[in-house]
């Protein structure tokens, strides 16, 4: 069952085009990729998905219905959720306090203390910092914690926008084990991605965008071996 269809998106900034004529679609229980380079148009696709830009043109659908004009605050009311890129915590607030901010949607409020429980058995350091400020965290810790407020909104589909960024090398391993847990657990997830190599290796399915449109798409481990993506992106 395709939990999201996204059908020829076009969006930009101002009269600035970034997006040209961009479908894919979402398998529920599958984690799918999105690949690129600086500037290909990743995070403005996250973006015009979750209605943090309005379409210019084309139509997006979720669990079944049309979604493409509704806010992020609805999207996130049906089970869609963004971790943006840069996390944007609540550096302020406790650990304890950023997740109870996750489950601000109506829908993730019965399952609170369920959903706790689940990301503190993914990522029991939070659960040794619960009280901690969020802003005394380290990189890693932070990325952790912005993943687990996602868990806690409890999505049908988690988008994550480029969760690797500026993490050391063992910590990046370690987040995307994370990702491959949360597959295997049946979330659905789509990741937009630089490390190319890891998100394939992770990945179900995945696109390649460039310039804004699609270049290439299939099951990843297809995609992984083709010649033109492992020259642009894999430096193979």
């Amino acid at each position: 069952m395709m939990i999201l269809e996204a059908r020829d998106l076009a969006s930009g900034y101002g009269e600035l085009q970034i997006l040209w004529d961009v479908s894919l679609n979402l398998q529920q229980g599958r984690l799918t990729t999105v690949v690129g380079s600086n500037g290909a148009g990743k995070t403005t696709l996250l973006r015009t998905l979750m209605g943090l830009l309005k379409p210019w043109k084309g139509t997006i659908s979720f669990d079944g219905r049309d979604v493409t004009r509704l806010s992020p605050h609805e999207k996130a009311e049906l089970g869609m959720i963004l971790i943006p890129e840069g996390r944007q915590l609540f550096t302020d607030m406790t650990v304890l306090e950023n997740l109870e901010m996750g489950a601000t949607p109506k829908r993730a409020r019965p399952k609170m203390e369920e959903n706790l429980e689940k990301v503190f058995e993914l990522f029991p350091r939070l659960k040794e910092r619960m009280h901690q400020k969020a802003g005394t965290l380290s990189g890693g810790e932070q990325q952790m914690l912005a993943i687990g407020r996602g868990i806690m909104g409890d999505p049908l589909l988690l988008m994550l926008d480029e969760p690797s960024l500026g993490l050391a090398p063992l910590l990046v391993i370690e987040l995307f084990d994370i990702i491959r847990k949360l597959k295997e657990a049946g979330l659905t997830m789509l990741l937009v991605e630089q490390n190319v190599h890891l998100a394939l290796a992770v990945s179900d399915y995945a696109y390649v965008l460039s310039q804004g449109r699609i270049e290439i798409e299939g099951e990843a481990a297809v995609v992984r071996q083709m010649d033109e993506v492992r020259e642009a992106y894999l430096g193979l």
